[in-house]
């Protein structure tokens, strides 16, 4: 400790940009300052990505903090974080940088704002490594708002890989506590829905074949349930560039929400980027879970916030989310239990995740 600094080992476990938004967002609502030294040293290319910047920076804005080593490809920042305050924030990665990360960022800070916030975010909408904005609002916003808040997510643009040029814009007011989700009963899946989407100069002939190939792979294992995949070309004037891609989501009669997702990519044919999205739906379905595998490690930051005992029960915990209990649990007072699920089917690989939150108050409101 550097005074009362918190240290935080960007190079383990996960060992990427999750570490940086767990732990920065974390600061900036504890007022810890923070110290994060070997960023992303497990990947290809170490240190701050444009997005990861961005996401500093948006952090940094909204809470009038000071950030040190703020440059593109520095391993080592420094942290300090001032007040949150609401008003609007504009983050833009200048690439194809993920707003859905940005988003996860953001979010927690500004629910304990002083007053309502707007975030303008810049970047990719559809990327690789990230969320898809489809699936943040198809998937993640129904869920989240169990721990008891609101938000708006209005995608102004669209934007691919490589150049982004997508916009988001994100309206929340503050909340005084979150509230703890129990998210323990599957249910039996009632629906399957989505959309397959194509943009720029790709033909809608694509989005029709990603979609029939995702509801032909789906049909193997659910033979009785309406299947409804959306092909759609997305207007010139709301994206930027080409693309496509597809999300497929299940919903259960408990209100569980679990999807797959794909991208199209030059040389990739579509009925393959349909199956690969079927395929991850599926196997999310096997594991009895209530959340997928990317909502996981999502609801952990906001599970740790929260006032009380939060039940989530998933499929195999991924490093994401050890990862992000790691870091929650070293700046915040929450507790995590993980545990494994034996009484029920032992062909199926299910866990409990418990927190006793920490019961973070807004000292705005």
């Amino acid at each position: 400790m550097d005074g009362d600094r918190v240290e935080i080992d960007g190079g383990i476990m996960e060992g990427g940009g999750q570490i940086l938004r767990v732990s920065t967002a974390l600061s900036c609502l504890l007022g810890l300052p923070l110290r994060v030294r070997r960023i992303r040293a497990g990947r290809s290319q170490p240190g701050l990505r444009p997005q990861h910047l961005s996401g500093l920076e948006i952090i940094r804005d909204l809470c009038e903090g000071k950030l040190e080593g703020g440059e593109i490809g520095s391993t080592e920042i420094t942290f300090t974080p001032g007040k949150i305050k609401g008003g609007t924030h504009i983050a833009d990665t200048k690439t194809a940088g993920s707003v859905c990360l940005l988003m996860q960022v953001a979010m927690p800070c500004v629910l304990f704002a002083a007053s309502p916030s707007e975030l303008r975010l810049k970047g990719g909408t559809n990327a690789e490594m990230a969320p898809q904005i489809d699936y943040t609002v198809m998937v993640f916003k129904p869920i989240v708002e169990k721990f008891n808040f609101t938000f708006n997510c209005d995608i102004k643009k669209r934007g691919y890989y490589p150049q982004g040029g997508g916009e988001v814009v994100v309206q929340m007011s503050p909340v005084k506590e979150l509230s703890p989700i129990n998210l323990t009963e599957r249910g039996t899946v009632t629906k399957i829905y989505g959309r397959a989407f194509v943009a720029g100069a790709l033909p809608i002939k694509l989005a029709k074949d990603m979609s029939a190939a995702a509801v032909r792979c789906i049909r193997k294992e659910i033979r009785d349930l309406y299947i409804n995949i959306q092909p759609v070309r997305e207007p010139d004037d709301q994206a930027f560039g080409t693309g496509s891609g597809i999300i497929v989501v299940a919903e259960t009669s408990t209100g569980c929400l679990l999807a797959g997702s794909s991208l199209g990519k030059r040389g990739k044919n579509a009925d393959k980027v349909g199956i690969e999205a079927a395929e991850i739906l599926l196997r999310n379905l096997k594991h009895g879970g209530t959340v997928d595998d990317s909502l996981q490690d999502q609801l952990i930051i906001f599970m740790a916030l929260a006032k009380g005992v939060s039940r989530v029960k998933s499929g195999p915990i991924t490093l994401h989310t050890q990862t992000a209990i790691h870091f929650a649990e070293q700046l915040t007072k929450a507790k995590f239990t993980v545990t494994k699920l034996e009484e029920e089917d032992p062909s199926k690989d299910t866990y409990i995740i418990e927190c006793q939150g920490m019961g973070m108050i807004n000292p705005n409101l």
